[in-house]
């Protein structure tokens, strides 16, 4: 699933596109992608002008006058400007001047009027300062983990960078959120900005299906030290990378580096 850094690059690569557009018109196809009302929600679009293209979290929030349209990639979703409309295409939007083609093989994204789920996120792991950041860790009595995947805790992180974060703070997948040390803490907090800063300057990962909305791949997936390595050498001890089960996903880290 697209993260932070995927979703932030397409949004890089879609706002010059977007921004100043006006949508002619639009057309759905997937009960799944547009729940409801498809011919609704493709009156709403019809002849709204783009303001701005932003991510929250995990959302492309694509801004309108006094009103929004939130796009979640799901798992296979892409967001296109030069696509060519195919089987997997749920989307089409029809601007003043091209077209941007929503395609999504597995149909587990979403495409919804308003941000009412947007509001619900909480804080952007780029923007939360270490003092809130440490003091919301020390309220939660769960593992790291499983917490920091939580979208209401921080907005937009998933698997393959709460792994790679966890390893770069030498933090165990496992460990108590409320157990950590101040020192912990914030070395946890700056892995968490470099982490995702340097996966940004990458374009993010491309580990199956993820593309910018210029059609092109990241490449960060080049600089995982621990997702998607079990056993391979760790970068740091040798050690071989174990995977787990930590809140029902997949979970990738050095036994030795990584301490409860």
């Amino acid at each position: 699933m697209p993260e932070l850094p995927e979703v932030e690059t397409v949004v890089r690569t879609l706002a010059p596109y977007l921004i100043g557009r006006t949508i002619v018109s639009a057309r759905f196809t997937s009960r799944f992608v547009t729940p409801g009302n498809r011919a609704k929600l493709a009156r709403q679009v019809a002849g709204r002008r783009i303001e701005s293209v932003l991510r929250r979290g995990k959302f492309i929030v694509i801004r309108f006058d006094e009103s929004a349209l939130a796009v979640h990639l799901g798992m296979t979703g892409k967001l296109l400007t030069a696509g060519v409309e195919g089987a997997h295409t749920h989307g089409v939007f029809t601007l003043d001047d091209g077209v941007l083609l929503y395609d999504d093989p597995r149909q587990f994204g979403r495409i919804e009027w308003g941000d009412a789920r947007v509001k619900k996120l909480g804080p952007e792991p780029l923007e939360i300062g270490l003092t809130e950041f440490s003091r919301a860790l020390r309220k939660r009595k769960t593992r790291v983990k499983a917490l920091l995947l939580n979208q209401a805790f921080l907005a937009g992180l998933g698997n393959i960078y709460v792994d790679e974060i966890l390893f770069a703070s030498g933090i165990h997948p496992l460990a108590h959120a409320s157990r950590l040390s101040a020192t912990r803490a914030a070395k946890l907090h700056q892995a968490m900005i470099d982490t995702l800063r340097l996966a940004i300057e990458h374009r993010g990962s491309s580990i199956s299906d993820y593309v910018d909305a210029d059609g092109n791949r990241g490449n960060f997936q080049m600089l995982h030290r621990v997702y998607g390595r079990e056993g391979e050498p760790c970068t740091v001890c040798g050690a071989a990378i174990k995977k787990a089960v930590v809140a029902s996903r997949g979970t990738h880290y050095c036994p030795v580096c990584q301490k409860r």
